[in-house]
């Protein structure tokens, strides 16, 4: 009986010792992963911002390769690459991935649908980038492209019902001056013709950046409704509106230039950066999709903000297309410090309507 009672007590003493260590252990592997996708973010964001922004201008002589057949190859390799994850998920087991497949994509047709919407604007908006791009400096379109925080909050209070702190209006009004300084014209006088010829350019680079804002916003605030409505993995929802942007990827790329697809083949004009923008523009999604899992609003705002100063700096000495004047620098300080601002407060307080 003794020993009965001893070695239960010692077994409650490894329990309770195991509960105290487990804890640790998933906390430290937890805040691993949590920087880990922050790291990751801050070099896809920076990466493809650069090489994009390389690939549309300054890489030298030779056809360029068509944005529309690139929007339609990252939408395939994601499409591809979510397969892996959900076929990983399931023990590698093809029967339970065409299981899943069919469960949860060819049965439920209405659900699947639902995704048409956000996919078809997700297509619009990564074809607005390359346009962006093509147009506009990188640390111009990164910075200005932080609109989509603004957008994305005012589709949440509307749609979601969502209620924004003090600190998150204080840091949407500071975005918006911050954006607005980036955008005031500085005068050059050094070339003031070739200012003058850029100033269309200019203006069509931020007109697309903003609708790009703005469909960013809504769509994202649309998929994560659904995503609340079902509970559906992630992962198989972005097969879903991989499937969509592939559709509507080709509709588009035939639509704008089926001409010159049928005369050299979607594939023109692509070289190794060329591959490398595609690959990063696939990956883009599911790292968001890992740093909305792992980690928190601060911290995603200063990937953000380590984002925009590499692209800066990498864009002056590196790509050497952008000449920051110091109101630039004053947007962009403020940018910044908005986006760390609007992450302050954490979570949006719930509507007492869903309490």
């Amino acid at each position: 009986m003794l020993y009965t009672t001893k070695s239960t007590t010692l077994l409650s003493g490894a329990t309770r010792l195991t509960r105290m260590i487990h804890p640790s252990v998933s906390n430290m592997a937890s805040s691993r992963l949590k920087y880990l996708s922050l790291g990751v973010l801050v070099f896809q964001t920076t990466s493809l911002v650069l090489t994009m922004r390389y690939s549309r201008t300054l890489q030298g002589d030779g056809p360029r390769y068509l944005a529309s057949s690139a929007v339609v190859v990252a939408e395939f390799m994601k499409i591809i690459t979510c397969l892996l994850l959900v076929f990983k998920e399931h023990s590698y087991s093809v029967r339970a991935l065409s299981s899943i497949l069919r469960q949860e994509i060819a049965h439920k047709p209405i659900e699947t649908l639902k995704l048409a919407i956000p996919s078809g604007i997700y297509t619009l908006q990564n074809n607005l980038l390359y346009v962006a791009l093509s147009n506009l400096d990188a640390a111009t379109y990164q910075v200005t492209y932080q609109l989509k925080i603004l957008t994305t909050a005012l589709f949440s209070v509307s749609m979601l019902g969502r209620r924004l702190g003090v600190y998150q209006w204080l840091s949407l009004l500071i975005l918006m001056a911050g954006v607005a300084l980036v955008q005031w014209p500085s005068e050059s006088p050094g070339a003031p013709e070739k200012e003058q010829l850029s100033a269309g350019s200019q203006f069509v680079g931020v007109a697309a950046v903003l609708v790009a804002c703005f469909s960013s916003g809504f769509a994202g605030v649309y998929f994560e409704k659904i995503l609340k409505e079902t509970k559906q993995s992630v992962w198989v929802r972005n097969i879903q509106l991989g499937i969509f942007g592939l559709v509507f990827g080709l509709m588009g790329m035939f639509a704008y230039n089926g001409d010159r697809v049928q005369e050299s083949g979607m594939f023109q004009g692509y070289n190794t950066i060329t591959w490398i923008v595609v690959a990063l523009q696939a990956l883009g999604g599911l790292v968001i999709a890992a740093v909305i899992k792992y980690a928190d609003n601060i911290l995603k705002g200063f990937a953000t903000s380590l984002s925009i100063i590499l692209s800066t700096l990498i864009s002056y000495f590196w790509l050497q297309d952008f000449d920051p004047s110091s109101v630039f620098f004053m947007g962009a300080v403020l940018v910044i410090v908005a986006t760390f601002l609007y992450g302050y407060e954490g979570k949006p307080s719930p509507n007492p309507s869903r309490a």
